[in-house]
């Protein structure tokens, strides 16, 4: 039984990627900040029915020693580094946190693997966000990054000491570069789920409007759960190295919102307001991922379209809701 690590189990990306590796017969492992919320903090796991099959263990990404201890006792096969400050909006209001636990953090995982498992397999999750101001029409592994934002760079200084690691050390260490990916697991702070469960509050009469930023904002958007099969596939090949991960077709903002309420029946235009306060402070305008090395390489195709996604979002936020308000 190959026994797997995750940092960031209890987020979308976490939970998908349990559930994957259970069903593939793993022992799955799982880092866990301590919190004052942690009656919540499983779940995504819980949701999935999958948080008693979880190992769960106590640490913090930014305790290099609690790293070491952790990565000895549980001898992971295969580690995947999915924790960060992962909100961009917030970024700019913590760039200092963003810094430390979406960049520096990936240094701590990358020394303790070099001295307590260097011959485990390692997965850092990079982000289609460090091509920010993007130097290509379509972004591929040799774009030039230009990162728009503290969790852009954050992301970015993670990405290249996961490349130097594997080249200095000989680790096998794998970077997905992946694009905007979604769930209903996804947190209610993103857009596209603020969409969705806003869509959900208004055809159920509990809100009128959803207040956005920037609309024609055009994002390469796939499902997590394709996007958890594309790591697990990264960590399964004889050579360590790095791939785009997209879906390979851009929708604006507005469009992906017209999907949402058109699932329930109302128009888009008679219930969003633009709201100046939410426009970035430097706006990543399209992101547009080129995985034919994926395709070649890995085998992978993404499965579930964007409109099939928002659409599964949508009933998942009036099952939620509905399910509070038949509780008050």
């Amino acid at each position: 039984m190959k026994r797997a690590f995750i940092t960031g189990v209890t987020g979308q990306d976490g939970a998908y990627l349990s559930q994957l590796l259970l069903d593939k017969g793993y022992e799955v492992w799982g880092l866990v900040r301590r919190s004052s919320m942690a009656d919540v903090n499983d779940g995504r796991l819980r949701w999935l029915g999958i948080a008693d099959r979880v190992k769960m263990v106590d640490g913090n990404l930014l305790d290099i020693s609690g790293l070491i201890r952790t990565i000895r006792e549980v001898k992971p096969d295969e580690i995947y580094n999915l924790a960060a400050q992962s909100f961009v909006r917030s970024s700019w209001q913590q760039p200092i946190l963003t810094s430390n636990v979406t960049g520096l953090a990936v240094v701590n995982m990358l020394e303790a693997i070099r001295l307590e498992a260097p011959r485990a397999r390692f997965y850092q999750a990079s982000s289609s966000e460090m091509y920010g101001l993007v130097q290509e029409p379509v972004q591929s592994e040799k774009t030039p990054f230009y990162p728009r934002s503290p969790y852009g760079v954050a992301k970015l200084f993670g990405h290249w000491m996961t490349v130097n690691y594997r080249e200095s050390f000989g680790l096998h260490a794998s970077s997905g570069i992946l694009f905007n990916h979604e769930s209903p697991l996804r947190g209610i702070e993103f857009v596209t789920r603020k969409v969705t469960h806003g869509v959900a509050s208004i055809k159920l009469g509990l809100t009128k409007e959803i207040r956005l930023g920037n609309i024609d904002a055009q994002r390469d958007w796939g499902h997590s759960k394709d996007y958890a099969r594309a790591m697990w596939l990264m960590m399964q090949q004889e050579k360590p190295d790095d791939y785009v991960i997209a879906t390979g077709r851009t929708t604006t903002v507005r469009a992906m919102c017209e999907v949402a309420f058109a699932h329930v029946g109302l128009k888009a235009a008679d219930h969003i307001v633009i709201d100046p306060e939410l426009f970035r402070p430097a706006e990543v305008d399209i992101l547009l991922g080129d995985a034919s090395k994926a395709r070649a390489t890995l085998g992978w195709e993404p499965k579930i379209s964007m409109e099939a996604m928002i659409r599964e979002m949508v009933d998942a936020d009036m099952e939620r809701l509905a399910t509070k308000r038949g509780r008050a």
